[in-house]
Order: C-alpha cells, then structure tokens, then sequence
C-alpha cells in the first residue's frame, strides 16, 4: 500500500503501536538480560556482579533495536 492511499487513523495506530513498542523493547531486553546475569551470579555464587551488567547491556540492546526499527 503506497502512502498516497493509507487512510490518516493508519497513520495514528502506526504511531501508538510505536508507542508501546519501545518501553517493550526496553524492558524486555533488560528483563532477559538482567535475568541471565543473576542466573549467572547463582551459578558462579557471586555477588552481584553480572546481574548490573545484564541490566545495563539489556537497556542498550533494547534501545539499539529501537533505533533500527523506528530510527530510520
């Protein structure tokens, strides 16, 4: 479908998907990540050490999917 013959509501559903997207993206990718790095810290019996680091390479990995899906 061109964007000569999109009606204008597809335009602003577009626009709210988009919108729930990126704190999903964001979210899950510090969930999963942050998940693997406490499953990590159990299995190893550290301290909290690769849990931050899920959450912080979660957030980024989200936010890099972000900018390829919306970015452009």
């Amino acid at each position: 479908m061109s964007a000569q013959e999109r009606r204008p509501e597809e335009d602003g559903r577009d626009f709210a998907d988009a919108m729930w997207s990126v704190p999903s993206y964001l979210l899950a990718g510090m969930a999963i990540y942050g998940g693997a790095g406490w499953l990590l810290d159990r299995w190893l019996d550290m301290s909290a050490f690769f849990f931050p680091i899920g959450i912080v390479l979660g957030a980024v990995l989200g936010g890099y999917l972000v900018y390829r899906k919306f970015g452009r």
